[in-house]
């Protein structure tokens, strides 16, 4: 038979090569290659020709092969995949779950002596090598084994994070080589010594396969490209996916241009295991007959694809992992382990509730507004766990640069705080009142002490702030809709939340204080900075998360213990091993004893205050409303004993009315359907009663201030505990100017803290009907009784029937008077002494 020209000078040189083996070094190397598996066989000892392949390393460590991570949420306690991450599609599988043609195909077209070498086949590995001597890449010959050594190559160079190691790892597991081969080689022979179970490397190396794009091993290909497991692969289909192995992007048969070239590789796979005997002619020609029809059916993997309306709390999950340092010292590294580690990832979710809240959210706010960047999110969290039980929002998760243009799309979720995907948080309004009010309770105050609620202005000398402070200037507000208020306990004060009796309580605190209470409750800024603690931030200027917020209610709700929240139960890899999760820290943050108080205010918020419209009427529950200024956002906070939840209806950008919007009451909507599904099924105990010195009313006798100037009269009624209202003058025999009358009235008690009434003297009489006539006071401070009776004389007072009492020891001086020096003395009145 004649050659043409194109075979007929490799086989010379073949002829030649081969004539001239003992005769070279090199050919000296090629039979130590090509001998050492039988000598490795028979126990013979090497001798120097066979030194340099021995001196290639044997041992190939096998690394576990890429898989996908998954992502369970949890539904009537049955797990549900909700999310799946990988950079290669592969879902592992034993060789007993493979149709038989598989790892026929690929014994019959790959490696027919594949049951009979050691890891190398020498026939075809000596034509392979001697060819690779004139340029040949040395093709063929690589047998199963090889191929598996390759892979695993592949894969280790894969693992290695830093780009230009990685390039070269690969380049050194793929270059076109007789180096290369050779390596091959030796560790296919240790691969084979290693597992000592041929169906074993059979079964990695149809695991470990490219069938083109992002799809690895049998499995994975069998469910992309014909939509069924690989255990229920005709024998047309497993050759068709065993031909891709060659070259899987050539003939992947998701793209038609590739169809015909699939069919002709499969045809001789086809023939392949005819001639080896592995099919019958008649399985032959009906395989050959049948026409590829592809079946994709593509994975749906990444967060924008979790399915159960969860792609938001998937995304939650996916930040958590990748901003702990427990699953790899770098942000790189942990992100290569979440796609390849195989991690089953159980959660926290609940998709019943999750379907509910997504339910009343897609009812009520809509994705955009024409007129608003209008924002809605919940997230419900369960108290003394942590669990995050829902979370949602009221735009499509989308990660793609259409975000950027449609309104309706976001990657940020509203829901968490900046580092773990979210935005920079939102002003909470007076929902951060209940963190005064913790410490209010914290200092000794009580739920019934009462405060101004009149002021409208207030000296921001008067305010204490260890962090910061002090302050300088004046601090002016109004309560919503400009209502006016007089004096108010703290309970009615949070039940209708009233700013300014808020800030008149802050008056008497320390805001260092109050901002600590915040943080250590959970309640912290979403942009990770710490709270402010200026005054203006008792009425909830800080930008907080809603995630953060239901942390925060959920600990009060839970006897002042703040639990972190997480959303993750359980970790597993592939072979059953756990790997520990991220936990919940739970710390007492608030005494059980002013957590009780505070809860004791806010039921009264959901009762008969502002938080009525959010209450289902399931069982106790406690709750506080917040808007910020203009209503530009909107809040409410709910928890009972077993559930709390955190609502947000507002701007994410700009500083449109929520109200003028038409949605100032659908935080409402929104809360009372959550808690109307999560209360039957969380629960809602009684909360425990506040102690007695949160509930106390403390009575205090009201100073005579009678015939003293507003300033002094002031100064006194402060001191003992009392706010002050200057009233109108009215008529009195007390000299123009000074205190005639105050309510409630002197020497009688009345509650700490709540506002006593003055009314100054305008000098007509009791009657009205004419001027009082008195004496100028002068000053006899530092005088012996003697010298101080002689000057009060001698300034006229004794001559209008004043009458002196003097307190204090015979032998003292005079330490101040009633009235002061300066005021006017009325007739017939009296002025006290105090002596020392």
């Amino acid at each position: 038979m004649s050659m043409n020209s194109s075979t007929a000078p490799k086989r010379n040189v073949l002829a030649t090569v081969l004539g001239m083996l003992g005769m070279s070094g090199i050919a000296g190397v090629l039979v130590a290659a090509l001998i050492t598996p039988v000598i490795a066989v028979a126990g013979v000892a090497a001798n120097s020709t066979i030194t340099l392949f021995e001196s290639l390393p044997s041992y190939l460590q096998i690394q576990p092969l890429q898989q996908k991570t998954e992502l369970y949420a949890n539904r009537d306690g049955e797990r549900e995949k909700i999310a799946e991450f990988y950079s290669q599609n592969r879902v592992e599988v034993p060789l007993d779950q493979i149709s038989p043609y598989v790892p026929a195909a690929a014994i019959s077209t790959e490696d027919p002596r594949f049951y009979e070498h050691g890891g190398v086949d020498v026939i075809s590995a000596a034509r392979a090598l001697v060819v690779g001597l004139v340029g040949d890449d040395g093709g063929g010959a690589s047998t199963i084994t090889m191929q598996y050594v390759r892979n695993q190559r592949v894969q280790a160079a894969e693992a290695i994070l830093d780009p230009v190691e990685q390039q070269q790892a690969y380049e050194e597991a793929t270059e076109v080589s007789m180096g290369r081969k050779l390596q091959e080689m030796r560790l296919a022979i240790g691969v084979e010594q290693q597992y000592q179970d041929k169906d074993k490397i059979l079964e990695g190396y149809l695991n470990i396969a490219l069938f083109g794009g992002t799809v690895y091993g049998i499995e994975s290909a069998a469910q992309y490209y014909f939509g069924k497991p690989a255990a229920d692969l005709t024998l047309a289909e497993s050759a068709t996916l065993v031909g891709m192995v060659q070259n899987p992007n050539a003939f992947r048969i998701d793209y038609e241009e590739n169809l015909e070239d699939s069919t002709m590789r499969r045809n001789y796979v086809l023939m392949r295991m005819e001639d080896e005997g592995a099919i019958t002619t008649e399985e032959y020609e009906e395989a050959i007959a049948t026409e590829i029809v592809p079946n994709i059916t593509p994975t749906q993997h990444g967060c924008m694809n979790a399915e159960e309306n969860s792609q938001f709390f998937c995304d939650f999950v996916q930040k958590t992992i990748l901003n702990d340092p427990a699953f790899g010292a770098t942000y790189e590294e942990r992100l290569f382990n979440f796609q390849t580690k195989g991690y089953q990832i159980d959660t926290t979710l609940d998709l019943d509730l999750q379907a509910d809240v997504t339910e009343v959210i897609d009812a009520n706010v809509p994705q955009s507004l024409d007129y608003m960047d209008i924002g809605a999110a919940a997230s419900v969290v369960q108290p003394g766990t942590g669990h995050v039980l829902a979370m949602q929002q009221n735009k499509e998760f989308d990660e793609t640069d259409a975000a950027a243009d449609d309104p309706t799309l976001t990657s940020v979720n509203y829901n968490t705080d900046y580092n773990y995907g979210g935005s920079s948080g939102f002003q909470v309004g007076s929902t951060y009142k209940i963190f005064t009010l913790a410490n209010w309770l914290q200092s000794g105050h009580s739920l019934y002490e009462t405060v101004n609620a009149a002021s409208t202005s207030f000296n921001l000398a008067n305010f204490q702030d260890s962090c910061n402070g002090p302050y300088g200037g004046t601090y002016t507000l109004q309560n919503y809709a400009g209502a006016k208020y007089g004096s108010m306990n703290a309970i009615d004060a949070t039940r209708n939340s009233i700013n300014t009796a808020y800030i008149a309580m802050g008056e008497k605190l320390d805001q260092c204080v109050t901002r600590d209470i915040a943080m250590s409750l959970g309640a912290h800024r979403a942009d990770g900075q710490e709270n402010e603690s200026n005054v203006a931030a008792i009425l909830g200027t800080n930008t907080i998360s809603p995630l953060a917020m239901a942390t925060s209610v959920a600990a009060i709700a839970n006897g002042g213990v703040s639990c972190s929240p997480i959303a993750i139960t359980k970790i597993t890899l592939r072979d059953g091993t756990e790997i520990a999760p991220p936990e919940s820290t739970c710390e007492q943050a608030i005494s059980p004893e002013v957590a009780a108080g505070v809860s004791h205010a806010m039921e009264s918020v959901m009762n008969s205050g502002t938080g009525t419209a959010s209450n289902p009427g399931l069982g106790p529950i406690i709750g506080k409303t917040g808007t910020a200024d203009n209503d530009v956002q909107t809040w409410m906070i709910a928890a009972t004993t077993g559930v709390a939840s955190a609502v947000w209806v507002g701007n994410v950008q700009g500083k449109t009315s929520v109200a003028n919007a038409g949605h100032y009451s659908t935080r409402h909507v929104i809360t009372r359907a959550i808690m109307n599904h999560a209360i039957p099924e969380y629960g809602a105990e009684d909360f425990p009663e506040p102690p007695a010195e949160s509930l106390k009313v403390e009575n205090v006798m009201v100073p005579d201030v009678r015939g003293m100037t507003v300033s002094e009269a002031t100064s006194t009624l402060e001191a003992a505990g009392f706010s002050v209202t200057v009233g109108s003058e009215t008529n009195s025999d007390e000299a123009a100017g000074t205190i005639a009358v105050t309510n409630p009235s002197p020497n009688t008690r009345a509650p700490e803290g709540s506002t006593v009434t003055i009314r100054p003297s305008n000098g007509k009489g009791s009657d009205g009907s004419s001027q009082v006539e008195g004496v100028p006071m002068p000053s006899i401070t530092g005088m012996t009784k003697d010298e101080a009776v002689s000057a009060l004389s001698e300034a006229g007072l004794g001559d209008i029937g004043v009458t002196f009492k003097w307190n204090g020891p015979e032998s003292g001086t005079v330490s101040s008077t009633t009235p002061s020096a300066g005021s006017n003395v009325s007739p017939n009145s009296e002025v006290v002494i105090q002596a020392e």
